[in-house]
């Protein structure tokens, strides 16, 4: 599968990882949402919503995994990012099982 894939900076990659997240269940919650848009300025979420909405699956993991290769992470900030995706996902204090196949995929992924 071929996309054009968008070079993102560290932290519009860490806001299209996280709406991954909140979208795992299939429902975004306000609180998901907020959560989300608490990281980043507004023009920016929006950007990135916009995208994200317009993507496939598949498009979307392709998209975070060629951007996670172009980015130098730390292990500190790897951290941190997977702190976060878990604060999506217990939001509604039931981590459910497409959550937890969507947990597997980005460990893969990050690590």
């Amino acid at each position: 599968m071929t996309t054009k894939s968008n070079n993102w900076t560290k932290t519009e990659l860490k806001i299209y990882m996280l709406l991954l997240c909140a979208n795992a269940d299939t429902k975004e919650t306000e609180e998901e949402l907020k959560f989300i848009k608490s990281k980043v300025d507004a023009p920016t979420f929006e950007r990135i919503y916009m995208e994200f909405k317009a993507d496939t699956e598949d498009e979307r993991f392709e998209k975070i995994d060629d951007n996670i290769q172009i980015h130098d992470f730390e292990n500190k900030e790897l951290a941190q990012m997977r702190r976060e995706m878990h604060e999506i996902f217990y939001s509604d204090c039931d981590f459910k099982m497409l959550e937890r196949n969507l947990d597997r995929i980005m460990d893969n992924i990050l690590y």
